[in-house]
C-alpha cells in the first residue's frame, strides 16, 4: 500500500563529454559504488558473488540515518547496456527506485538522467517521507551536486585515460 501523496521524486541530468559506452562503464562500475559506500561509513555485501556486470545483483546494505542505523536491500534490477540501469531497494517500510538513462548526444557527449523514487510503504515510513519533504529543496540541491560531481569524474577520467 503506498500513500497517496506522499511519493517524492528527484531528478537530475548532466551532459558528459564521454562516449556513451564509457559512461555506461563508469555507471555500471558497482565494486566503485561499493567502496564509495564503505568510505561513507556504510556497510555494503554483496549477496551474490557474481561479479559480472550482465548479472543482477544484490547488496545488503547498512548505514546510519538521522542517527538510526538503517538497513536496506538493493537489487539490479535492469542493466540495458548502454542505455540504462536500474536499481530498486527496500529499507524498513521505505521503497526506492533508481533509475540512470544514458542518451548519445554526439560521438563524444552522453546525457545522464538520473532519477530517484521513493515511496513509503508503511506510516511510520510516510512520517520519514513526510519530513524529508521539509528538507526537499536542501535535499534536492544536495543530489544535484552529487551527480555533477560523478559527471565531471567521469569526464575527468575519460580524459585521463583512466576509462576507455
Amino acid at each position: 500500500m503506498c500513500f497517496p501523496g506522499s511519493k517524492m521524486k528527484f531528478t537530475t541530468k548532466e551532459d558528459i563529454e564521454a562516449p556513451i559506452d564509457a559512461v555506461f562503464r563508469a555507471v555500471s562500475d558497482f565494486d566503485a559504488f561499493e567502496r564509495a559506500a564503505l568510505r561513507r561509513g556504510g556497510q555494503v555485501r554483496r549477496v551474490s558473488e557474481d561479479t559480472r556486470p550482465e548479472a543482477m545483483i544484490t547488496w545488503n546494505i547498512s548505514f546510519a540515518f538521522r542517527g538510526k542505523k538503517r538497513k536496506m536491500l538493493a537489487e539490479l534490477t535492469e542493466l540495458d547496456e548502454p542505455n540504462r540501469v536500474l536499481v530498486q531497494s527496500v529499507s524498513g517500510g521505505v521503497e526506492g527506485k533508481m533509475k540512470m538513462d544514458l542518451v548519445a548526444m554526439s560521438r563524444g557527449r552522453t546525457r545522464l538522467s538520473v532519477e530517484l523514487d521513493i515511496k513509503p510503504k508503511t506510516l511510520a515510513a510516510r512520517v520519514l517521507v513526510q519530513s524529508l519533504r521539509i528538507a526537499k529543496s536542501k535535499l534536492n540541491t544536495r543530489y544535484r551536486m552529487r551527480v555533477a560531481s560523478f559527471a565531471s569524474d567521469v569526464e575527468d577520467r575519460y580524459k585521463g585515460g583512466r576509462l576507455t
